[in-house]
């Protein structure tokens, strides 16, 4: 099995299933990224389904040395936080937390203290701090005004941070559903060559949208075939339109401005559309990405700040490996997913269990 799973769990090239052409890099997860960690925190309870994930840029302090940075609203039916400081700048200066909806702001205030902590070990005084926090709404599976993720979690999702992570119904994933199935945390990631120098384009998601009659299988319309299947399995459901959100996260080592950064996130769209999401109207899609090249220091003791771009005309290579990333990072965080009750006594069955079924 390829990636960075610790449980375990199915990915979709466990299936035979190969999306797209382009080389992935080792773990085929956005951790590919040198320096890129991932963590955790996720809350399994009788009321509570629910969880938070971190995407730690790098080892060492991002607002001390910010991160050339993007952010794309495809579509804003979102409450994200941090978003328009990252936009108007065109940096990033806090890792970035996904969770669920009404917990942004108790993630976002942790984020602070964890911030501020950091700062102070380094001698800095943060009089503003800017954290990026991303969310979907769960709460078809999670009792989400219960509001269960506060400071405990997301230190939690901190000290768990690593290379290695799960996917699937973890984290800011557990109580989330695609296409009328588990949804998830997914990753993955594509390497281009670039003269003779390879660099790293790594996407991870939360995905929690998408209409099941429209959901695409690298390029095979499952999704009636799907609802064929869903006449077996009496509590199983459907979703009938495309709502719930994904937030995609993109990372990459390439050296780019946050113009270019921004163009490559607008692929991550394309991917999107590869699984048969059409952007509906109660759907939020959010894109944020950064460059770990290209660092801008924080204090601008400098009047000029130099930085390496590529030129405009060899972008398509990270375009293309944005998309392919994209698609294959939705795709394993619904192979990745356990079989999950709903609220109301429903069934989200995970990819895993359709394509197991069709193999035998």
């Amino acid at each position: 099995m390829q990636g960075g799973n610790q449980n375990g769990a199915k990915r979709i090239r466990d299936f035979g299933i190969v999306p797209g052409r382009v080389k992935t890099g080792e773990r085929n997860t956005i951790t590919d990224v040198p320096g890129i960690r991932v963590g955790h925190c996720t809350v399994k309870t009788e009321e509570n389904h629910t969880g938070v994930t971190v995407i730690v840029p790098g080892p060492d302090n991002a607002f001390a040395k910010h991160y050339t940075a993007a952010a794309y609203i495809h579509n804003g039916f979102g409450k994200s936080a941090g978003v328009v400081q990252v936009e108007e700048l065109g940096t990033l200066e806090t890792p970035i937390a996904l969770t669920n909806t009404l917990n942004v702001g108790k993630v976002l205030d942790a984020m602070v203290e964890i911030v501020i902590e950091q700062c102070r070990k380094d001698g800095i005084e943060p009089q503003s701090i800017n954290p990026v926090v991303g969310e979907c709404n769960d709460c078809r599976i999670n009792h989400i005004q219960k509001r269960a993720i506060g400071e405990k979690e997301v230190r939690e999702a901190f000290a768990l941070a690593s290379e290695e992570f799960e996917e699937g119904d973890v984290g800011a994933g557990a109580g989330t559903t695609c296409y009328g199935m588990k949804g998830g945390i997914g990753s993955a990631s594509r390497v281009i060559t670039i003269g003779e120098k390879e660099y790293t384009i790594g996407v991870l998601v939360q995905s929690n949208f998408g209409a099941t009659k429209d959901f695409v299988l690298n390029g095979e319309a499952v999704g009636p075939k799907i609802l064929e299947w869903k006449q077996e399995k009496s509590d199983m459901v459907a979703s009938e339109e495309d709502k719930g959100s994904i937030m995609s996260i993109l990372a990459t080592d390439l050296p780019l401005t946050s113009r270019q950064l921004k163009r490559i996130l607008k692929r991550t769209g394309v991917g999107i559309a590869r699984t048969g999401g059409y952007t509906g109207h109660g759907s939020g899609e959010i894109m944020i990405g950064f460059t770990t090249a290209n660092r801008i220091p924080s204090g601008y003791e400098e009047e000029l700040v130099q930085i390496s771009a590529i030129p405009e005309n060899i972008i398509d290579r990270a375009f293309l490996a944005a998309a392919e990333a994209e698609q294959e990072a939705i795709l394993n965080s619904m192979t990745a997913a356990n079989q999950t009750r709903g609220i109301a006594g429903e069934l989200y069955y995970s990819l895993a269990e359709y394509l197991e079924d069709r193999e035998n």
